[in-house]
């Protein structure tokens, strides 16, 4: 077992749910404090900083592939593009084979604006979780995973059938 302590909260054998709301919400609470902390020190969002990692690690590459890598929408993908062409830091282009296609590509901005932006999670955790054993940290990412994946967007309660009432307590 590796050094790193677990803190659940006291009542997360009580109520699982609350505690991991709880835990989600200071998860949010540390990505919207990293995000302004990186972009203070790049002018770069966090968005802007993933679709730019997305690219180098796939090449010219099109912007439906940006979407899958980086988990975001088709249009929120071309939104971010029209900010770092803007910048200067990628460029769009029409397939020579189908016209249809946009393929996309770093300039030398881009890349340097990789090389010299932080990590995106944060030393602190780079350094926790390489303290983990690899059975821990596979553990992590899946759960972690398995929880991005229940918490994907879904119709609204209150527009299925029982609506706000039919929820956990900690979630209305």
């Amino acid at each position: 077992m590796s050094d790193i302590s677990l803190r659940p909260f006291p009542d997360a054998a009580a109520d699982p749910t609350a505690s991991l709301v709880r835990s989600v919400r200071r998860i949010a609470q540390a990505i919207d404090v990293r995000s302004r902390e990186i972009a203070r020190l790049t002018g770069l969002t966090l968005p802007q900083l993933l679709v730019l990692q997305s690219i180098r690690a796939l090449g010219e590459v099109s912007t439906s592939a940006i979407s899958r890598d980086a988990s975001m929408s088709p249009p929120t993908v071309v939104a971010v593009l029209d900010k770092l062409e803007t910048k200067g830091m990628a460029v769009r282009y029409r397939s020579t084979i189908d016209r249809r296609v946009v393929h996309v590509r770093l300039t030398d901005a881009g890349r340097q604006a990789l090389t010299t932006s932080p990590g995106l999670l944060g030393d602190g955790f780079i350094t926790g979780f390489a303290r983990l054993s690899s059975d821990e940290q596979a553990a992590m990412a899946t759960a972690v995973d398995r929880l991005a994946t229940m918490m994907q967007l879904r119709p609204s309660p209150t527009l299925e059938q029982g609506g706000v009432d039919d929820m956990p307590p900690c979630l209305t």
